[in-house]
Parts: structure tokens; sequence; C-alpha cells
């Protein structure tokens, strides 16, 4: 009987792939919103006050939207850069996913981290 060496993909892609949904759907209308449609006028900047974002973040749905954000938009472009490195060789590849993984686990940590001292 053949065993099978347990692997981490599962797990990373899963991320992965929630992370390129949320870049795909929710960080292009944050970019439009904030970086376009502020500046011109067209929407009131005071939509993205610094208090009315803090009450936004404070709130345990909106806590949980912004932690999902930037955990799964992390998540997602260090599994890019990984994948990336490895196309090209360069480092070791237990270097590599000890670099590009454990920086979107801290990443995350300190995001929760900051969530949770809006609350």
């Amino acid at each position: 009987m053949r065993r099978y060496q347990r692997s981490h993909e599962p797990v990373v892609w899963s991320l992965f792939g929630a992370g390129g949904m949320v870049a795909a759907f929710l960080l292009p209308v944050l970019i439009l919103f904030s970086g376009v449609l502020m500046p011109l006028g067209v929407v009131d900047s005071t939509a993205l006050s610094f208090d009315r974002a803090r009450g936004f973040a404070g709130h345990w749905l909106g806590g949980l939207l912004v932690f999902s954000v930037i955990s799964l938009s992390t998540w997602h472009a260090m599994h890019r850069i990984f994948h990336s490195l490895n196309d090209l060789k360069i480092g070791a590849r237990r270097l590599r996913f000890m670099i590009c993984y454990g920086c979107a686990a801290c990443i995350t940590l300190g995001a929760g981290v900051l969530v949770l001292t809006l609350q």
C-alpha cells in the first residue's frame, strides 16, 4: 500500500482562492471610491472620514470585513509571489515557503490584533 505524504496545499489554495475573490470583487470598488470618486468630488469626502471608518471597523461585522479584505488579499499575494519565485528558481523552496507564508501569517495576525483593538 502506498502512503501519501500530507500537504499544506489545500489550505493554501483555499486562502489563495478566497483572496482572489476579494481582490477581484472588493478591492476595485474600494479603489474606485477612495482613489477616484472621492478626489473628484463625486462622493462626499465625509463618507470615508476617520471617525466613520473607525466606527465601521469598530462594529463586529465591519471589523470582520476589514480583517477579511486585509488577510485574504495578503494570502493571495504571497501565494502568487511564492510560486513566481518558484518559477524563477530563486532561493531554496523551504526558505521561500517560510518567508512568503510567514509574512502572510504575521500580517493576518497583525490585522486581527488591529481589528480587535478597535472593538
